[in-house]
C-alpha cells in the first residue's frame, strides 16, 4: 500500500501568517497546503493579493491545493454566483488547484427532492465558472444532521447527472464521514481528504462538533487510520490534509510536535 501524502489546512494554525504557515509545512516535509477565506486578519480576508500569495508559496516550494471555501454553495443565487466567480478568479491567480464547496448547514434546504434539485442547479452554475478559471470544485458533504448535503453518494449522483466528473471531486472528511453514518467511500471521485480526530470519550457522535476536532492520536474515536487505509487500498492517491478546529490545538506552543506526532502515529498504524 502506498504511503499517505500529508497536507496542511490553515486551520491547523489559523493565527500563523501565510508565509510562516508554508514554512511550518516545509520543516515537516509537507509541501501541499489549503488556504482559507474565513480567517480574519490572515490570508485572503486581510486583503492579501493573489499574486502575493503566489509569491509566498513559491518562496517555500509550496503547492496550494485549495481555497477553503465557498460557503452555502448549493443555495445558488446571483450573489452566490458572484462570490463563486470572485473566489475562482482568486484561486486561479494565486495558483490554487481547487475551490472547496461547503453546503448550507442551518437546517434549511433538506427536503427530499428539494435538496437534490438545489445541488444540481448549483453544480450546473458552477461548472462554467470553474472551467473558465481552470480549477476543480471540491464538494464537501457535512455529516451534521442539520446539513442540506450529508451524503457523498448523493453528491456523486448529482455530479454525474450534470456531466461534471471532469470538473468536480469529493472531499472525504473523516469526521463528517462518521457523523453522516454513510459507509461507502468513493476513492475514484475523491480529490481531497480532510483528517482530524475526536479524543473526547464523553461526547456522543451526534453531539460532536468542530471544537472537538483535534489531531489524530491513539485516542481517536473516528477510526481515521481505518478510513485512510481503506481509501489508499482502493486507489486514492491524493493528499490527506490535517484540519483540526479545536481551540486546544490552535493554542498549542508546539504545533510542529503535534503534527509530527500525528503523522508518525498514522504511518506506524497503517
Amino acid at each position: 500500500m502506498a504511503a499517505p501524502t500529508f497536507a496542511l489546512n490553515h486551520m491547523v494554525a489559523p493565527q500563523m501568517p501565510l508565509g510562516a504557515f508554508f514554512k511550518l509545512g516545509k520543516t515537516l516535509g509537507i509541501n501541499q497546503f489549503e488556504i482559507r477565506n474565513d480567517l480574519s486578519g490572515n490570508a485572503i480576508l486581510d486583503g492579501t493579493s493573489p499574486s502575493q500569495v503566489r509569491e509566498l508559496a513559491a518562496a517555500e516550494g509550496a503547492e496550494i491545493i485549495s481555497i477553503n471555501a465557498l460557503q452555502r454553495f448549493n443555495e445558488w443565487t446571483p450573489a452566490r454566483e458572484e462570490e463563486a466567480r470572485s473566489l475562482a478568479t482568486y484561486a486561479a491567480a494565486c495558483g490554487a488547484k481547487a475551490l472547496v464547496l461547503v453546503p448550507v448547514n442551518d437546517g434549511s434546504g433538506k427536503l427530499e427532492g428539494e435538496r437534490q434539485g438545489n445541488l444540481r442547479m448549483a453544480l450546473k452554475g458552477l461548472k462554467p465558472i470553474l472551467e473558465q478559471a481552470g480549477i476543480i470544485g471540491l464538494v464537501e458533504p457535512l455529516g451534521f444532521q442539520i446539513c442540506s448535503l450529508r451524503s457523498k453518494k448523493e453528491a456523486v449522483e448529482a455530479i454525474h447527472a450534470i456531466s461534471g466528473s471532469d470538473r468536480f471531486r469529493l472531499v472525504h472528511d473523516t469526521f463528517h464521514h462518521v457523523l453522516a453514518g454513510e459507509p461507502d467511500v468513493f476513492p475514484a471521485m475523491t480529490g481531497l481528504v480532510h483528517i482530524s480526530g475526536v479524543d473526547d470519550g464523553q461526547v456522543s457522535v451526534d453531539d460532536m462538533r468542530d471544537p472537538h476536532r483535534v489531531m489524530v492520536t491513539a485516542g481517536d474515536r473516528l477510526a481515521n487510520v481505518a478510513q485512510i487505509r481503506a481509501l489508499l487500498a482502493q486507489g486514492y492517491a491524493g493528499p490527506f490534509s490535517f484540519e483540526p478546529f479545536s481551540p486546544a490545538v490552535h493554542a498549542t506552543a508546539d504545533v510542529v510536535g503535534l503534527i509530527k506526532g500525528s503523522m508518525d502515529f498514522i504511518r506506524e498504524k497503517l
